[in-house]
């Protein structure tokens, strides 16, 4: 049963394959029969399929060889170098014994990397390292001279392993000096096994793909005769004589190209825009005499629309469509049409575009800055050279000073001449330029518009002004003029000529607009230069005569001082030196927030307020708190003045530090409301920065009460105070200018306070600051202790006469004996009125500076003042003599008490004399009160 059943499977079996193969003997005969041109087609394209697939597969070998080959390459680079550069090489091969320590290494890094060996070796070619341990000490085989030149290199040769690719790479030190190199290689024979392990999946593509195009033409073939539907050779003949004659009447040019850059197609309008030679069919395209950047065009393999470019005299459209997209073979179908009849419209087109990108340029380049030469300078480069070849301004007088021009006058100054070589026959920047009626200059000034010379050679009115001087610039090659008035707001600034040579061809009427504009826009932006040139000397004027011209004569301090104002315009720093009595001197930097004529202003009032609150004699934090309420005034009145004109109201913030020097004991009291604190530089070089207690800035310190700091200098230290314009920049923070004051102090320890202010500008100063700088430099002096006395006064009248008799002669000792009458008198009277109406203890002290200092204190706070004395009074005339004979004299408290002071001037030609104490004279003053 099994048996039966298997032998009616096998022969049913059986027929199914004889079925299957009489279908394909009928399909092969069918092929074979054919039309015959198909079946030439499919015998032509069967060869040269098997051609391809040759070619194909021996390039790819070659191609697969080639990359390979390439890869160990890049492999051996990148591994050569990493090595070489790896940290602890360098140290290696620069130890006793490289090869202990490079050898294991070279060994990780082989493995890992997959190479065949890595060599590492001295300047003679000694291997330190190897992989073979034997060969350690041995020379290297090849040359290696580019990598002792410093360079890497890379190439094959045998090696003791055999062909390698092999890159060689410097080692060297921080002096550029090769150490040793390292050599990576990767053999042949690894290159050519990875090649060979690729060539039976080369050879089966190569084989599936020979299958698929005989498949395919098979296809084809059979296809070819269902689409010519059996036609025979004359019909097809017809099509292509119809298909011919549409190419070659056709209005277009037409070209079809190869992939192999030949000329396979070419209608008649193509030969004919082209002008190409007879037989041009069939040749290379770069042989027919085409342009070259033509020629590229015809066979490059991208999309090509509409562009145009010149053959000849002609400007042809181009269009290329690459043909193997749309399943023909690789080549170009190019179109060419003729746009000759469009080059004067496209060329007037990019004669307005450039016009336009040169007013767009115009407008961002011109007016960058608020300076009357410099916006002229912009002017001249702007249309330099795409407007014109040479550029001259000229200005009135006034607008370069910021005033007004003077009308009808031609008589200028050149600001600006920017042009080639030939600019050196015209006047120079700076030289005074007059213009006759009969110019252009004169011309265009007197009507308002552009005046064109097309060529000053037949100009007669320009020629006979200064013959000489037009003859030198015709030589020099200038042909054409367009001269144009700089007007604003109605007013003419200057003047604007555009010149050109001969090489560039004469201005046309199309040219006139286009300056004008030019002109307009400069004028405009000179014109705002020029009235901040006014507004910003004014206020600098006015600012310098707020700030302190020579500062007053003492001896407790060498002081330097500079001001610098901000390039953006005048600010409110300001800075002050007050001598005050008791050998002691006041010094003051401020700043007030803002720029302009107010803050000068307000700059100006704060500076008398503390001229006025330190003849009080006040502490800083004391002075700083009047200020603070004196700002806050000044704010309130700027805010109401601001709402009555319509504006926001604004706000005057300032800062200041007021420090006071005590020539006798050394000691200076600082006290700051929102300043930066002084730099010190002491004897011995130390620059320090002590930290002063800041209160908030005048005006809004709300009456919180101020902090003060009382430091000891040493003689011959410097006391640097500055406004924040000198620290602070945009460019950087306020630690970093600090550490440049810092440093730049430390360098000038022995030098002068000018030579400290120099220093300090330079090291210190912002490039192009935005804020005012105020820098004030002393070095302390101490009062000689041989010019200072004192003594203590017992609470007894008695006490006065033995405590006059020695002020006598501690005068004598000082050679004040001319003035030691009235020091006497004034004296007893101030010892008396502290017995009579102070409190203990009291305290007599002379200073002997530049005037004499007579200083009685006690522990009382009340001060005496003058006031009219009645008839029927007694006495009260003493102060009045203390105030008549003494320069000045007054009154400075302490934690202790009061100090009532009076100096008087040691000049003997001097000597004041005694008034009529009459009656009449004396009934006019009083005892003073407590």
């Amino acid at each position: 049963m099994t048996q039966s059943l298997g032998r009616a499977a096998a022969r049913q079996k059986g027929t199914v394959r004889g079925e299957r193969r009489a279908s394909w003997g009928h399909s092969f005969r069918s092929l074979v029969n054919v039309h015959s041109v198909a079946g030439q087609v499919f015998l032509l394209q069967l060869t040269l399929t098997l051609l391809l697939v040759l070619a194909a597969g021996t390039a790819l070998v070659l191609q697969t060889r080639d990359a390979t080959m390439t890869n160990a390459r890049q492999h051996s680079v990148a591994t050569a170098e990493a090595f070489a550069h790896a940290p602890g090489t360098l140290a290696a091969m620069k130890s006793k014994n490289p090869s202990a320590v490079l050898q294991p290494s070279a060994e990780a890094v082989r493995k890992a990397t997959n190479v065949d060996y890595i060599v590492a070796f001295d300047r003679h070619g000694i291997r330190w390292t190897h992989p073979n341990p034997k060969l350690i000490g041995t020379p290297v085989v090849g040359t290696f001279k580019t990598a002792l030149r410093g360079y890497t290199h890379t190439s094959t040769f045998v090696s003791s392993l055999g062909t390698a690719v092999n890159t060689a790479v410097p080692v060297k030190d921080t002096n550029g000096y090769v150490v040793g190199i390292v050599s990576v290689g990767i053999t042949v024979h690894r290159v050519n096994a990875g090649v060979s392990d690729r060539l039976p999946l080369l050879l089966g593509s190569a084989g599936g793909a020979l299958l698929v195009v005989t498949a395919g033409s098979v296809l084809i073939s059979r296809r070819v005769q269902r689409q010519t539907h059996g036609m025979d050779p004359a019909d097809l003949s017809r099509m292509y004589d119809h298909h011919d004659a549409v190419l070659h009447a056709v209005k277009e040019g037409v070209l079809i190209t190869s992939g192999d850059g030949r000329l396979l197609l070419a209608n008649d309008e193509a030969k004919r825009l082209l002008a190409l030679p007879p037989g041009s069919e069939g040749r290379s395209v770069c042989d027919l005499g085409l342009d070259q950047h033509m020629a590229e065009l015809l066979v490059c393999d991208r999309f090509v629309t509409d562009e145009v470019h010149r053959a000849g005299d002609r400007l042809l459209a181009v269009n290329v469509r690459p043909t193997a997209p749309f399943g023909g073979p690789a080549g170009n179908a190019v179109t060419l049409r003729d746009s000759t009849e469009l080059r004067a419209l496209a060329g007037r087109a990019q004669a307005t575009r450039e016009r336009l990108e040169l007013l767009y340029d115009a407008g961002v380049r011109i007016g960058t800055t608020l300076d009357v030469v410099r916006t002229a300078e912009e002017l001249a480069d702007v249309a330099v050279p795409r407007f014109a070849d040479v550029v001259t301004v000229e200005l009135h007088e006034g607008v370069l000073r910021g005033g007004e021009p003077t009308e009808g006058i031609t008589d200028m100054r050149r600001a600006a001449i920017t042009g080639v070589e030939q600019k050196d026959a015209f006047s120079a920047v700076g030289d005074r330029i007059r213009f006759a009626a009969s110019t252009p200059m004169a011309r265009s000034m007197a009507s308002g518009r552009a005046v064109l010379e097309d060529d000053l050679s037949t100009a007669e009115e320009w020629y006979a002004l200064h013959p000489e001087r037009a003859q030198r610039l015709l030589d020099h090659g200038v042909r054409s003029l367009i001269s144009v008035p700089l007007r604003a707001r109605g007013v003419v600034l200057g003047l604007a000529d555009f010149w050109r040579m001969d090489s560039t061809g004469p201005f046309e009427q199309d040219d006139l607009s286009t300056a004008e504009e030019l002109a307009a826009r400069a004028a405009v932006a000179i014109d705002n230069a020029r009235r901040f040139t006014r507004e910003h000397s004014m206020a600098v004027t006015l600012q310098r005569s707020l700030l302190p011209g020579e500062l007053p004569v003492q001896n407790a301090l060498e002081v330097a001082h500079r001001y610098l104002p901000a390039e953006a315009g005048v600010g409110g720093d300001w800075f002050d030196l007050i001598p005050l009595p008791g050998a002691r001197v006041a010094l003051v930097v401020g700043d007030v927030v803002g720029h302009g004529v107010r803050a000068a202003a307000t700059m100006g009032q704060l500076r008398t307020a503390v001229h006025n609150f330190s003849s009080l004699d006040l502490a800083p934090d004391e002075l700083l708190s009047h200020l603070d309420e004196q700002v806050a005034r000044i704010d309130a009145e700027t805010a109401r003045e601001d709402e009555a004109d319509g504006e926001g109201a604004g706000i005057i913030g300032a800062t200041c530090l007021y420090a006071i020097y005590d020539a006798v004991t050394g000691h200076v009291t600082l006290s700051s409301s929102g300043h930066p604190g002084p730099a010190i530089l002491l004897p011995d070089g130390t620059v320090t920065l002590p930290k002063v207690p800041v209160s908030p800035p005048l005006g809004v310190g709300d009456g919180i009460p101020g902090e003060t700091m009382e430091l000891h200098l040493p003689e011959g230290s410097q006391l640097v105070l500055y406004t924040d314009g000198l620290i602070e920049d945009r460019r950087r923070d306020f630690d970093t200018g600090l550490e440049l004051l810092r440093t730049a102090l430390a360098t000038s320890v022995d030098g002068t306070p000018e030579e400290t202010c120099a220093v300090v500008l330079d090291a210190v100063m912002p490039e192009r600051p935005a804020d005012d700088v105020a820098l004030l430099v002393a070095r302390t002096r101490l009062l000689d202790p041989g010019r200072v006395a004192e003594w203590d006064v017992p609470p007894d009248p008695a006490a006065v006469g033995p405590v006059r008799s020695m002020c006598l002669s501690t005068l004598d000792g000082w050679g004040l004996d001319e003035i030691a009458f009235t020091a006497e008198l004034v004296l007893s009277e101030l010892i008396t009125n502290a017995i009579r109406y102070g409190t203990q203890p009291v305290r007599v002290r002379l200073l002997y500076d530049v005037n004499l200092t007579i200083e009685v204190a006690d522990g009382s706070s009340t001060s005496p003042h003058l006031r009219q004395a009645a008839i029927t009074d007694e006495g009260g005339r003493g102060l009045f003599l203390v105030a008549h004979y003494a320069e000045r004299w007054g009154t400075r408290y302490s934690s202790r008490g009061k100090v009532i002071w009076a100096e008087l001037s040691p000049q003997s030609e001097e000597q004041v004399t005694m008034p009529d104490l009459g009656e009449d004279f004396l009934e006019q003053w009083a005892e003073p009160e407590i």
